[in-house]
């Protein structure tokens, strides 16, 4: 079985700054291999990509509407990855999961998911 806990959302006023964690257990698959990323729902639209990392940490992928604002990073000595978001804005309030897979994916079809944690973003 995969685990994926996803932590660090909360309120936070606009323009500030969060940072989530997604720490991933399990025996089946080594997560050091596996690609991880980040998603995000706003309530009535669909999930969609906000970021995504490779097994090793060298190739990050990003929304066009997170660029130069939000960071991911992982620790394969952990089995954690992390989303830094920075300058905050109201549309970015949402559920953010974590996901893993063999590599990253800009749709949803990924093998593993947590089951979110939600950012709010205030004016």
């Amino acid at each position: 079985q995969v685990q994926l806990v996803e932590s660090g959302g909360g309120l936070v006023q606009a323009g500030g700054s969060l940072r989530l964690s997604c720490a991933a257990s399990g025996r089946t698959i080594t997560f050091s291999t596996y690609a991880m990323g980040w998603f995000r729902q706003a309530p009535g639209k669909e999930r969609e990509f906000v970021a995504g990392i490779s097994w090793s940490g060298g190739n990050t992928y990003y929304a066009d509407s997170v660029k130069g604002r939000f960071t991911i990073s992982r620790d394969n000595a952990k089995n954690t990855v992390y989303l830094q978001m920075n300058s905050l804005k109201p549309e970015d309030t949402a559920v953010y999961y974590c996901a893993v897979d063999k590599i990253v994916k800009l749709t949803a079809a990924w093998d593993y998911w947590g089951r979110g944690t939600q950012v709010t973003v205030s004016s």
